[in-house]
This record gives structure tokens, sequence and C-alpha cells, in this order.
């Protein structure tokens, strides 16, 4: 009887220990852990969510250059967390205000590509400054967009290189009426909660939170005024024959830093910055292309069968893929930086 005794302590031992074990593998810190222990083919970010983000995203089937554009934000959004993780171990952001702001960012990533819960009431086409029916011929799903667009491409005043610039301006202003949206309905989500908040404390929080919202949409809404106006002369009057640039993301930058207190040298020596990085725009643009058509090959190839076809065509994909996203990350990162830049001179700007 005390040998089954004993027999019987030790077997509750072993499954406590077995138990507290499979406690610990599968505890969250664990699960950090394991995650970034894994080879990097199988990880593409440090951060757990963000890997859980763009495996989210490569089970929808996003298309390859929203694929390429997410990962950019993605990577873009890792390397500002990493920074914050670094400026918070040596106590820096005690008012929360970075991590506000990167919490901010990374809803922002989740509604912008569809993945935020909303993609079945909002989807990224959608527009909420729109109220017509759409006809055909519309091109940009706003009506003064479509209007404004069809007025230039009848004008006889540009030729077709001109057309295509002010076309990428034009969709650029519809990205940013997208943007728009997005926040105006995060900032709809966050007044909801804020009504049913009930501790003092947590209510100051959350309307820090909502002002900052708020500063934010007027901002955009400044913005979106602004490049309206813009296109609006451009359609009126044509390119000026010293039109400075004509990516839409750096003439934003350039009419931006007109408008802060930047000295003339220093005006001059961004100048020459956002000619570089209009360069560097460019060339994604064309890795975006050649994404798009080698995605459409593939296509193409894997619906005829040949093994050794399909093989060749998704290796070049694989290789264009991982260009377009690294110069995508570049790309974006200069893009932040020169805001950031133009930014310290006196100009609020938005984020991503």
């Amino acid at each position: 009887f005390p040998v089954r005794g004993l027999i019987s302590f030790i077997l509750i031992l072993l499954s406590l220990f077995v138990v507290g074990a499979m406690g610990g593998k599968y505890s969250k810190e664990m699960n950090e852990q394991n995650a970034s222990d894994k080879n990097n083919d199988q990880v593409e970010f440090r951060i757990a969510k963000l890997n859980q983000v763009w495996e989210k995203a490569i089970r929808m089937q996003l298309a390859p250059v929203r694929l390429s554009e997410l990962h950019s934000d993605l990577k873009i959004q890792e390397k500002d967390e990493l920074q914050w993780k670094k400026l918070k171990a040596e106590g820096m952001d005690e008012d929360g205000e970075r991590e506000a702001k990167l919490r901010r960012n990374f809803n922002f990533i989740l509604a912008k590509y569809g993945m935020d819960g909303k993609k079945d009431t909002r989807t990224l086409d959608s527009n909420r400054l729109k109220d017509h029916d759409v006809k055909e011929g519309d091109t940009f799903d706003d009506p003064k967009l479509d209007k404004l667009w069809n007025k230039a491409k009848t004008s006889g005043k540009f030729s077709d290189e001109e057309l295509q610039a002010l076309q990428r301006e034009f969709q650029h202003h519809k990205d940013k009426i997208n943007e728009y949206n997005i926040v105006m309905d995060t900032v709809s989500r966050t007044e909801e909660i804020h009504k049913n908040v009930i501790s003092p404390l947590e209510g100051d929080m959350k309307e820090h939170v909502l002002h900052q919202k708020h500063t934010d949409l007027k901002q955009r809404m400044r913005n979106l005024d602004q490049g309206f106006e813009r296109l609006r002369k451009i359609t009126h009057e044509g390119y000026s024959a010293d039109s400075e640039f004509k990516e839409p993301r750096v003439i934003e930058l350039w009419e931006m830093a007109k408008r802060s207190n930047l000295s003339e040298d220093e005006l001059d020596s961004l100048k020459e910055e956002l000619r570089h990085f209009e360069t560097k725009v460019e060339k994604h643009q064309h890795y975006q292309e050649q994404l798009e058509l080698s995605h459409q090959k593939l296509k193409h190839v894997e619906a005829l069968g040949d093994k050794d076809h399909i093989m060749r065509n998704k290796e070049k994909y694989n290789t264009l893929a991982e260009k377009a996203r690294e110069m995508g990350y570049k790309m974006k990162k200069h893009l932040q930086d020169l805001t950031n830049k133009i930014s310290r001179n006196g100009l609020q700007h938005n984020e991503l």
C-alpha cells in the first residue's frame, strides 16, 4: 500500500509538470519567442502581430501590387515600433504619445487593406464623399473628379505624357479621399466608444485621443481642398513650362515645402533631394508595373500546365515581388523622412 501511494504521488507530480510545461509552451511570451526562433524564410517580421497581418493578407489573396504595398507599410511600422521599444526602455515616451501614434498607424494599415473587420461595409473602393450614381465613363468614383478629368481629357491642352502624369495626380487625390474616409470612420468608432466610458480618467484619455483624430481629420481635409484646387488650376491652365516635378507625392511635398518657413537656400537643397526622391518613386512604380505583368503571365502559364514553364515564371515573379517590396520600403522610408523634415519647419503632416 505505501508503494502504491508513492507511485500515485509521483504520477501526480509528473502530470503537474506536464501541465505546467504546456502552459508555458502556449503562453503569449513563448508564442512570441517561437515566432522569433523560426527561420527568416518563414517569418517576414520581428513583431508577432505584423506577421499575423501579413499571413492574413496572403490568405485573403490580395493583388500582388497591394500585397507589395502592405509589405512596405508593415516594414515601416516594424521600424517605428522597434525604435519606440528602445526609447521606452530608456525611459522616454512617458506620456504615451508615441505609443498612441503607433497604435493609430497600425489601425490605419488594417483599415487601408480591409483587415479591420469593416471590409463588408466599407471597402477601399467606396467613397463616403460620393453621393451620386456611378455612370459609364466614371473613372474616379467622385463627381467632381470625374467632371474635371473629362474636361482635362477633351481640352487639348495636354500631350499624352502630360495626360498620364495628370491621371496619376487624379488617382493620388482619389487615394487621399479614401484615406480621409478611413480616418473619419475610425473617429466615428472612437466617439461611440467614448460615449460608453465610465471611469473619469479613462474618459480624459479617450478625449485626448479623439482630439488628435479630429485634428488629423481637419488636416487631411485641408490637404484635400488644396489638392483639388491644384487639379482644378492645372485643368484650366495646363502644366506650366517650369513645372518642377511630375510625380504626385513629390509635387505634394514640394507644395508643402513652399508653404513652410524654409529659407531659399533650404528650398534649393530640398528641391535637389526631391529630384532624387522622384527617381526613386518612378523606379518603384516601374517594378510595380512589371510585377503586375509578371503575375498575369504566371496565371496564363499555370493555365497551360507546363511545369518547367510555370517554375521559371514563378521564380521571375518571386524575384520581382521581392524587388518591389524592397523598393517600396526604401521609397516610403524616404517619404517619411522628407515629410518629417518639412514638418519640423512649422507644418503638420499626415501619417503614412
